[in-house]
C-alpha cells in the first residue's frame, strides 16, 4: 500500500507518530512505521507501552509549543521519544516514576530535535539523527542497573540466517528474527534501495564480528545495528553509491570505539559515522550529499 494512499485512511495524530516510528529507520512511511510497532508487540510487547509513551510525549510537546505541522507530521519529534521510551523500558524496572521520566524524556528529546533543525537550516549544522537520544541515553543510564549476563548461542545455520534480521532489530533493542523479518518488510515497502543496503550492513555487521571472533554480538545482532543505521542514512536516490559503503565502515570501526572508553554504544557510532563522512565530503568538494534528515528545508519532509 503507497504511503499516501495509507495517509488518507489515518488520522493526522497517528500518521504522525506512525512516521515516528518508520524514522528511526530513516524513513517516512506510516505503514512501515506500523510494522515497526507490530514488531515491538510481537516480540516484546513489555516494551511497547514505554514506546508509545515516549513518542506520543514528544509529538504532543511539539504541537503545544507550536513547532511546524510539516515537522510533526513527518514524524522528526518522535523517533527520539520512541527509542527513549524502549531504552527506559528496557532498563529501568516498571514503576510508578517510569511513566513521568519517559513523559519528560521524550518532551525534552522534542525540544532539542527542534532547535537543532533550526541550526541546520540557517548553517551548515549537521543533522541531528539519533544524537537526542544517544545524549540523554547516556545521562539516563548512568542510573540503570542492567544485568550484562550473556547466553550462550549455539553456531549453527539457522543462527547465522537469522543473525542479519537480528541486526535490524537490534536498532529498536529487538533481538527476535521475527521483529527484523517484519523492519525488512516494511524497508521493502518503503525504499528497496534503502532495503538492500540495511541488509548488506547487517551482513558486514556480522561478518566483522565474526572475524573479530566475537561470535555472540555476530549472531544477535550487535555487530550490524549502527552499519544498518549508517548505510540508510546515504542510501537515497541520487546519492554516490560509495558514501553507503563508506558509511558501514566507518561505523563498523567506530564501535569498539564506545565500548573502549566505557560508554554504551547505543546509535553513537551512527552518528559519529555519518558526521565525519560528511564533514570530509564538505572538505574534499567531491560530492554533494542530500541533508536526508533535514529534507523539509525543500517543504518535501521524509527523513529525521
Amino acid at each position: 500500500m503507497p504511503a499516501n494512499h495509507f495517509n488518507t485512511h489515518c488520522p493526522d495524530w497517528a500518521t504522525a507518530l506512525l512516521n515516528g516510528f518508520s524514522q528511526i529507520f530513516l524513513q517516512r512511511h506510516p505503514l512501515f512505521g506500523l510494522l515497526c510497532l507490530l514488531a515491538i508487540l510481537f516480540t516484546a510487547p513489555v516494551l511497547l507501552g514505554g514506546a508509545l509513551l515516549g513518542g506520543v510525549a514528544g509529538l504532543l510537546t511539539a504541537q503545544r509549543r507550536g513547532y511546524a505541522k510539516a515537522d510533526r507530521q513527518a514524524g522528526l519529534f518522535s523517533y527520539n521519544g520512541v527509542l527513549l521510551g524502549l531504552l527506559l523500558s528496557l532498563y529501568f524496572p516498571w514503576s510508578a516514576l517510569l511513566p513521568p521520566l519517559i513523559i519528560a524524556a521524550g518532551g525534552l528529546s522534542a525540544m532539542l530535535t527542534q532547535q537543532w533543525l533550526k541550526r541546520v537550516r540557517f548553517s551548515q549544522y549537521m543533522p541531528a539523527y539519533t544524537a537526542p537520544f544517544v545524549g540523554l541515553g547516556w545521562v539516563l543510564l548512568c542510573f540503570a542497573t542492567p544485568s550484562t549476563t550473556a547466553h550462550l548461542i549455539e553456531i549453527n545455520p539457522q543462527n547465522v540466517l537469522a543473525a542479519p534480521f537480528k541486526g535490524l532489530g537490534q536498532v529498536m533493542f529487538l533481538g527476535h528474527p521475527l521483529a527484523g523479518a517484519m523492519i525488512a518488510a516494511g524497508l521493502l515497502i518503503a525504499d528497496r534501495r534503502a532495503f538492500c543496503w540495511a541488509m548488506l550492513a547487517s551482513v558486514a555487521g556480522m561478518g566483522w564480528s565474526m572475524l573479530h571472533h566475537d561470535f555472540y554480538s555476530a549472531l544477535i545482532g550487535l555487530g550490524g545495528y549502527n552499519a544498518v543505521l549508517a548505510a540508510l542514512a546515504f542510501s537515497s536516490p541520487g546519492q554516490k553509491p560509495w558514501l553507503p559503503l563508506l558509511g558501514i565502515a566507518a561505523a563498523l570501526l567506530l564501535t569498539p570505539v564506545f565500548a573502549a572508553i566505557g560508554l554504551p554504544t547505543l546509535t553513537a557510532p551512527f552518528i559519529l559515522a555519518c558526521w565525519l563522512i560528511r564533514t570530509i565530503v564538505q572538505m574534499l568538494g567531491k560530492a554533494t550529499v542530500t541533508h536526508t534528515p533535514c529534507a523539509l528545508e525543500e517543504n518535501q519532509p521524509r527523513l529525521r
